[in-house]
């Protein structure tokens, strides 16, 4: 796929560095600690155990986390190159 003077294979490792990347800023946030919660903290909803097990520390019923998460802001669209229509040349 990689055109021009780009090197073979040169796609694949963007895509991988890009991985790389993202992985390890979510393995670098805090992860939860202590007691998981048997109601959740927002809605009070029973939390089903398997998901205490699961996930240590939880606070949040699905629905509620699920809703946490679909607030959030995506982030930049810029890619490695630094502008956002540089990989579609």
């Amino acid at each position: 796929m990689a055109g021009g003077w780009a090197k073979d294979g040169a796609v694949s490792e963007q895509i991988e560095a890009s991985i790389s990347d993202e992985l390890a800023r979510l393995k670098s946030r805090p992860a939860l600690q202590g007691e998981s919660l048997t109601h959740c903290a927002d809605c009070e909803e029973e939390i089903p155990v398997a998901r205490q097990r699961a996930i240590p520390g939880v606070k949040l019923c699905i629905e509620c986390q699920q809703e946490r998460d679909g607030t959030l802001k995506a982030r930049g669209g810029l890619n490695r190159r630094g502008s956002k229509d540089s990989q579609l040349k």
